[in-house]
């Protein structure tokens, strides 16, 4: 089946977060996409809605069986079904093993920058975020070990939350590197809650290592969150899935869940998710091609019209992780200029944490005409500041 990714569906009117923007504005900042999810998901859910009743819905044995399946011929993991529970989010999950795993006044350790909710999940709850600042030299990122191992002998430091894929940098962590991790958390009585929430948008060719896959010390010493939710659009179904190899940290997360009441699906999340991993496959590997080539055009016009910002080298997710070094040192302002000057709304570094003052993030899972929009208003707001700037001076 062909899929038409270059489709312009117009989201305003539809309560969209991402596109509660005026008119004359481009959202390119919060992580959905503007692409219509997969029509065999599409069908699923008309068929659960054309039956007309929306009780109260149990977790099936199918739920657990496409989860499974999926990871085995996707990813290369055997789960067990006993290791799966239900989740209405991936963030709630966090939140939840934060809540239950660790005492408040104790560390979280995170690698920065990072996705800047894993911040809330730890400061909302009274514990404190240790910063693993990430190593950032020609344009790609690579882990400081040094700072790692003595951040995890702190005996105030009980959990760390991995990004595998890494959100924003779009890095794919190695086997050895998940590894190595595994070996210092286990050392160190460190939990492990790995976010693999962007783990099927990898480009084609390229593949994620699930942290729990790599030894039985991984698996035994993590919780992995893991959703349909990015790689098929539906964030707004609230549905994702939490999973506990060791059966001690199991019964800890799944009295987690159900004392926070996260435990249950809505009527539609269990549909879409059995049809996003049973029928999405040939759409998601459509998407992945698409968004390889929108990253291509992104590149090519940043060389060639945009050269003092620089992309970082990814393989993963459709966020885009723009280094500014040498324009600015507050992308914050940089992306206020941007959205009143040239209506292109991004997303400001510095909320992630360690050096992402200098960057900023773009979201380019939208049609190519849009993309291509996005990077014209780039370049007008940026001939804009350059001005602004020389005026100020």
């Amino acid at each position: 089946m062909n899929y038409d990714f270059d489709r312009m569906t117009d989201r305003r009117g539809s309560y969209s977060l991402k596109w509660d923007a005026a008119l004359h504005e481009l959202p390119m900042w919060v992580a959905d996409m503007d692409f219509e999810t997969a029509p065999e998901i599409t069908e699923a859910l008309k068929r659960r809605a054309e039956h007309g009743i929306f009780g109260y819905t149990i977790v099936p044995d199918e739920w657990r069986t496409a989860i499974t399946g999926w990871w085995e011929r996707r990813h290369g993991f055997a789960m067990e079904k006993d290791w799966l529970m239900f989740c209405t989010g991936v963030v709630p999950a966090i939140s939840s093993a934060v809540r239950k795993l660790t005492t408040a006044g104790e560390n979280v350790l995170v690698q920065t920058p990072v996705y800047n909710i894993f911040f809330h999940s730890i400061r909302n709850n009274g514990r404190n975020v240790v910063e693993n600042r990430l190593l950032y030299e020609n344009e790609s990122y690579r882990i400081d070990w040094r700072d790692l191992e003595t951040k995890l002998k702190d005996p105030q430091t009980t959990m760390m939350i991995l990004c595998n894929p890494h959100n924003p940098t779009g890095t794919i962590w190695t086997r050895e590197e998940l590894g190595r991790i595994g070996e210092l958390c286990a050392a160190n009585h460190v939990t492990v809650i790995s976010d693999e929430i962007h783990c099927d948008l990898t480009e084609p060719g390229y593949q994620y290592i699930p942290f729990a896959s790599v030894s039985e010390e991984c698996a035994g010493n993590s919780v992995t969150c893991i959703a349909p939710t990015k790689a098929f659009n539906l964030a707004g179904l609230q549905t994702a899935a939490v999973v506990v190899p060791d059966e001690t940290l199991r019964h800890k997360m799944d009295r987690a869940l159900n004392t926070d009441e996260v435990a249950e699906p809505n009527a539609f999340a269990v549909d879409a998710a059995i049809a996003a991993f049973t029928r999405g496959e040939a759409w998601l590997d459509a998407l992945r091609c698409y968004l390889a080539e929108n990253r291509k055009m992104v590149l090519g016009f940043l060389e060639q019209e945009l050269t003092d910002i620089r992309l970082v080298r990814a393989r993963a997710t459709y966020l885009l992780w723009l280094d500014c070094s040498k324009i600015t040192g507050d992308t914050t302002e940089l992306c206020y200029f941007l959205r009143r000057e040239a209506g292109l709304y991004l997303s400001a570094g510095a909320a992630y944490g360690g050096h992402g003052s200098q960057f900023l993030r773009m979201n380019i899972a939208c049609p190519r005409a849009r993309a291509e929009d996005g990077m014209k208003r780039l370049k007008k707001g940026m001939e804009a500041y350059r001005q602004y700037m020389a005026r100020r001076c």
